[in-house]
């Protein structure tokens, strides 16, 4: 996308509230670049300014100074918009192809022209119900071919127009509400709104779409409102247009909203995921699909392969296993598309190459069958009943809907006949990949939205001119939980979830973003529980420290809450504050007797106190209760080594070094027993077993002796002397 660095520090200093900085800034811009600009506007504002600097260095009061400030700072920034719109148009290519295929209409621009040909045309199709049958197709398709010209061209002027006066945004708004303008036409609109606000904010627009997304009753366009004004919230224009945060913070204050909020956020992630999806798809379930069903793909299309006869003898059961495999791997497409996954992507991907996505509008116009460019492919091509079918039952966006009709008769030909023969005499109906999904289904507005999101992702990461646009799926746009609009709004309610949601998809950076974006006020437990996970998982030096804090402050809002529990005991264990996590495995324990993994870390927290027969009594209760748990021996050697059973201890070390499962950690703790119990020998034994290990290579014996079980050592009568000597044979 083309930037202009020096009209982008303009916008600095206008965000900064520099206004006569920014102002002689934007003057010598003109004189350097000189273009047609509206110079009057410049000359009008730099007066302006003078008059009100004049005004207050002559001590005179002015209630209306700061607001009257702030319009003067917005009145640049218009101005600045659009002179950086028309450098970009001039330095590229395709918005200049769009801004002069949209020159005539700019000119005739009015709401009476716009209104009145787009419900000229929802009238001029009821008429052609009246019209002869052989004359109704034709004047059809001319019309439809007359309407997408003139939407299309529409979706150039909104894409390449610049700061849209009071005027012009009411028009459009009374275009996208009206009751007598299709559908179709209003959403195309919107999208083309969107795109224009995404690349350079509008103010104006962006409260275009918030109108339509809190007024509209039509859910397909009012989700497509939804995912553009989010799409465009940007938080750095709240200096200049301090309503945005009223706006969006009164919009959070309805709980539906924040739950469409919520959706929408986790729906951006699914896609973003989309190439993942395709690995798994690709090389996991399309194989079995084919093995099962008895397919392989040739050049000429996917054949059946005919069974060998002799396969019923030596196989029985094969058929009935082959099935199987089928029905779970069709199972597993329909899960991942029920949990979000755009598990068409990868397969419709090659199908964008077609003319008729050369036009950029055609991606983002909602599917309908008399689209010029399909109406021929929809109405005659052999198989239609397939295609008809196919179309209504399967979870496809529009792009891809359009991309199926494009390519069907490629598909066609390359269809096993016997299964198109079947599904045109009505024996049999075509099962989309994924599954089949019910009208209803469909228009859900969670599910409209992700198709419409889906439609989005295919241009973002396909169409050719991507570049030429910012891209929603940014980082720093696609996770708007993280935006600081969204701050101290009630949206923070449900900002827990998201992170948590982030963390389950192991994206834990994201996740500490989200959280930190929560105000005080909504802090709750759920949000301590949560942060002090992400720290503890944090490589940062004061990460644990920090994470015990955030689990006592879980605990002032619920005491008993277990997880808040767990989570400041492991914390406090973490820190070497063996007390005070042994109190809180006290009171799980008393809340749940036979907890394994509490029993086992409350007899770790006595064995580090010294409290080695309590220790013990839990240990050997654990031991009996699971005898195959190889931790709990574990423990249970380790603790008898330091409580000095050493007999008892090696028997133990003996099962854990016998076992398939041995850790190298299991030789140099056999090897402290040993030593503690003065066998030289067995010490420097398995001391040299610990350090072949693999990944031991790196490991100081030096350290592990003097400094981290020094004291330990000397506990159990070895002189410093003698650890010096067993450094010198360990080191031979």
């Amino acid at each position: 996308m083309w930037k202009n660095s020096n009209l982008a520090d303009i916008k600095e200093q206008l965000f900064s509230g520099r206004l006569g900085k920014a102002l002689s800034m934007t003057e010598s811009y003109l004189l350097a670049y000189p273009q047609q600009y509206d110079r009057g506007a410049l000359l009008d504002l730099k007066n302006n300014l003078q008059f009100m600097t004049d005004y207050w260095r002559r001590g005179s009061a002015d209630p209306k100074r700061e607001e009257l400030y702030q319009v003067l700072l917005r009145r640049l920034y218009s101005f600045v918009a659009d002179v950086e719109l028309q450098d970009r148009i001039n330095h590229t290519s395709f918005l200049h192809s769009s801004f002069l295929r949209s020159a005539t209409l700019r000119q005739e621009l009015s709401e009476s022209y716009i209104r009145q040909y787009l419900e000229e045309y929802v009238s001029s199709l009821a008429m052609l119900d009246l019209e002869p049958a052989q004359q109704k197709d034709a004047k059809k398709d001319q019309l439809c071919r007359e309407h997408q010209l003139f939407v299309s061209t529409l979706f150039d002027y909104i894409l390449t127009s610049f700061q849209w006066s009071d005027w012009q945004a009411d028009m459009f708004q009374n275009v996208l509400l009206s009751l007598t303008v299709d559908t179709l036409d209003q959403q195309l609109i919107l999208s083309a709104v969107m795109l224009s606000c995404m690349n350079t904010f509008d103010y104006n627009k962006f409260c275009t779409m918030v109108n339509v997304y809190r007024t509209t009753t039509d859910d397909a366009l009012r989700q497509r409102a939804l995912v553009g004004w989010v799409s465009c919230a940007d938080s750095s224009m709240s200096s200049l247009y301090p309503e945005l945060r009223s706006m969006i913070a009164e919009m959070c204050e309805d709980e539906q909203v924040c739950k469409e909020l919520t959706e929408l956020q986790m729906q951006i992630v699914f896609c973003q995921n989309a190439e993942e999806d395709r690995q798994t798809i690709q090389n996991e379930i399309m194989p079995n699909l084919m093995e099962a069903g008895n397919l392989r793909i040739t050049r000429e299309g996917i054949e059946e392969v005919e069974e060998d006869p002799m396969q019923d003898i030596l196989h029985p059961d094969a058929a009935e296993q082959n099935m199987e495999r089928m029905e779970q791997s069709m199972h597993r497409m329909m899960d991942m598309q029920k949990q979000g996954s755009d598990i068409y992507f990868a397969g419709f991907s090659q199908m964008k190459r077609f003319p008729f996505f050369s036009d950029v509008s055609n991606w983002f116009v909602p599917f309908y069958s008399d689209h010029p460019g399909i109406s021929q492919t929809w109405n005659q091509s052999k198989g239609r009943r397939f295609l008809h079918l196919i179309m209504k039952m399967g979870a496809f966006c529009d792009s891809d809907k359009y991309s199926f009709v494009l390519a069907f008769e490629q598909v066609l030909s390359r269809l096993p006949q016997q299964m198109l023969q079947m599904v045109e005499q009505g024996e049999a109906s075509p099962m989309p990949v994924g599954g089949q999904v019910s009208i209803d289904e469909q228009r859900q507005p969670a599910f409209v939205r992700r198709l419409y999101l889906q439609n989005l992702y295919r241009f973002f990461r396909l169409n050719v001119q991507r570049s030429e646009f910012v891209d929603p799926f940014e980082q720093n746009r696609s996770l708007f939980f993280v935006n600081q609009l969204f701050h101290a709004t009630d949206l923070e309610r449900h900002m827990v979830e998201i992170a948590s949601f982030l963390m389950k998809r192991h994206l834990k950076d994201q996740a500490r973003s989200v959280l930190a974006n929560v105000g005080d006020a909504h802090r709750d437990a759920r949000f301590h529980v949560l942060w002090g996970s992400l720290l503890m998982q944090s490589a940062e030096p004061q990460s644990v420290l920090q994470a015990k804090d955030s689990y006592a402050k879980a605990l002032t809002f619920e005491p008993d809450n277990r997880i808040a529990l767990k989570g400041y005991a492991r914390a406090c264990f973490a820190c070497s504050d063996y007390a005070d996590a042994l109190s809180v495995y006290r009171q799980l324990l008393a809340q749940d007797e036979e907890n394994k993994s509490v029993m086992l870390n409350t007899s770790v927290c006595l064995t580090h106190l010294k409290e080695y027969e309590e220790s013990l009594k839990l240990l050997f209760k654990l031991n009996y209760m699971y005898a195959d748990d190889e931790n709990v021996v574990r423990v249970l050697a380790w603790t008898l080594t330091v409580a000095g059973r050493f007999s008892q201890a090696v028997k133990y070390f003996d099962q854990l070094l016998s076992s398939e499962h041995v850790q190298a950690a299991d030789f140099l703790n056999c090897g402290y027993c040993h030593w503690f119990s003065g066998d030289v020998t067995g010490a420097v034994s398995m001391f040299r077993q610990f350090l072949s290990a693999p990944d031991n290579d790196q490991f100081s014996m030096e350290n592990e002796f003097l400094q981290t079980e020094h004291e330990l050592i000397l506990e159990h009568g070895i002189s410093q002397t003698e650890i010096l000597l067993m450094l010198d044979v360990l080191e031979c």
